[in-house]
């Protein structure tokens, strides 16, 4: 099985990491959402995806780990993404609420 590559992620995040912009780098100023379809490519199944969240300004350099049998939608990251950008909305989907655990730096 070939392992995947993260030096063009690692790249890609440094240089936004790199650029100033009014006194934040744009990585502080842009989020950036990686991620897969599949928890698990044996099964084929889309539950417990594993996503990497980069930049925002949200506080980082840390592993969030869930429940796997009793985990909340990834839709909960979408709606905490949505109110960083100042989109007030009440649920995102099947969002239940926003993502715990996720604070701002």
């Amino acid at each position: 099985m070939k392992k995947a590559n993260s030096r063009p992620l690692n790249r890609f995040l440094t240089s936004l990491a790199g650029v100033k912009e009014d006194g934040q780098s744009l990585l502080d100023r842009t989020m950036v959402l990686y991620g897969t379809c599949m928890g698990s490519a044996n099964s084929h199944s889309n539950v417990n995806l594993p996503v990497l969240l980069a930049g925002g300004g949200f506080k980082h350099g840390r592993h969030l780990a869930f429940d796997t049998k009793n985990n909340y939608p990834l839709s909960n990251l979408y709606l905490s993404m949505l109110h960083r950008l100042g989109i007030e909305d009440d649920s995102f989907s099947t969002s239940k609420g926003t993502m715990t655990g996720l604070e701002l730096a």
